[in-house]
């Protein structure tokens, strides 16, 4: 074998993005490889070594180093992304060529294979930084989680951020109508109930409904009240391989669906009004909450019961105080969302929490 060669296979439909560099001189790993590429919608680049051509070792988003091909590599630059392949189960001896190559990841076919076609996947789709993932969850019943969630989406949509707004409670009656569009055109969630395995993330997005420049996964209003956990799990990574912010409505009770949202959360946040009631089912909440999610922080809403403030509230459930929520009231004609009054006092609140979180997050 010499020279590079480019494998696209009759099924790779144009404008498919550029995947890994192979190298390997094994024609049945490298079928294997091939055929994992073609599943992750990408075409590879092959080479029985170090690429001749200047920069292609460097600039692959990924290089898949045949176990055959070790050897062949070893002068070359370092890097990131670099994955060795191999078949032998019993040969403890990869792991030290893995150190010679400076392979970040050493990977035994075929029990690796559904991990390398994620990975290829992620190159294919150009990955970056997954998105900023906030979970909005009300402390009892009426406490205005679904409206803030809906106004942290239309802020940060409005501040240029591609965002996805996912609806997870399925009797909470529907985002979209909250954002005045149920009648809109595209997939709600039990579309997805049979989801196995990866989901596109250029494929969600551009199926959902767009409202207000942003991205919504809601409830029709079918029989349909549950999705499957592993169905939930697939959908919510491909939403966040997209990057940008994606805001989760999340119900108050905890299934394994719900479970699965809290576990790729980077934030929670627990909607509370100011009064004793609503404090003590809050604690309840914040209990089966903080056993997924480490970074749960205090939302408070008005008016206050006497002798209670925003930080009194904070200090009583033990937990980090955004802030206190600004009322705001919707025109009756629906015609702007919650958050969607620019110098509003909900827009404004929303717009802090998000400077916050980026910076938090090192944006």
């Amino acid at each position: 074998m010499a020279g590079a060669i480019t494998h696209e296979g009759p099924a790779v439909a144009e404008g498919r993005r550029s995947g890994p560099l192979i190298v390997t001189e094994d024609a049945e790993l490298l079928d294997d490889l091939l055929r994992l590429c073609a599943a992750a919608g990408a075409r590879a680049e092959v080479h029985p070594g170090v690429p001749e051509h200047r920069g292609s070792w460097e600039a692959a988003p990924l290089v898949l180093v045949g176990d055959d091909a070790a050897r062949r590599v070893r002068g070359a630059a370092r890097r990131r992304g670099v994955v060795l392949v191999g078949r032998d189960q019993d040969d403890s001896g990869v792991w030290r060529r893995a150190v010679e190559i400076g392979a970040d990841h050493v990977l035994v076919l075929p029990d690796g294979e559904r991990w390398l076609v994620d990975r290829i996947a992620d190159v294919a789709e150009g990955v970056g930084r997954p998105a900023l993932t906030v979970g909005v969850i009300g402390g009892r019943g009426g406490a205005g989680a679904s409206t803030l969630a809906c106004a942290l989406a239309v802020t940060s949509a409005r501040e240029g951020r591609r965002t996805l707004l996912v609806d997870a409670d399925p009797l909470g009656g529907g985002l979209d109508v909250l954002l005045g569009g149920e009648s809109s055109e595209g997939l709600r969630w039990p579309a997805f109930a049979a989801s196995r395995g990866r989901v596109g993330g250029g494929a969600l997005e551009e199926s959902l409904p767009e409202l207000h420049a942003l991205r919504v996964l809601s409830w029709d209003r079918g029989d349909t009240v549950a999705v499957p956990a592993q169905a939930v799990r697939a959908v919510l990574a491909a939403a966040r391989r997209r990057g940008g912010a994606v805001v989760v409505d999340l119900p108050r009770r905890i299934d394994d669906a719900v479970t699965e949202v809290l576990a790729q959360l980077d934030v929670g946040v627990l909607v509370v009004p100011a009064e004793l009631r609503a404090i003590a089912a809050a604690r309840r909440v914040a209990s089966a909450v903080g056993m997924v999610l480490g970074d749960l922080r205090i939302a408070v809403r008005g008016p206050y019961a006497p002798g209670l403030d925003d930080h009194e509230v904070a200090r009583l459930l033990e937990l980090p105080l955004l802030g206190e929520v600004p009322s705001e009231t919707p025109p009756p004609d629906g015609s702007v969302p919650p958050g969607g009054a620019v110098r509003g006092p909900l827009a404004r609140f929303c717009s802090v929490f998000w400077d916050r979180a980026l910076a938090e997050a090192g944006d």
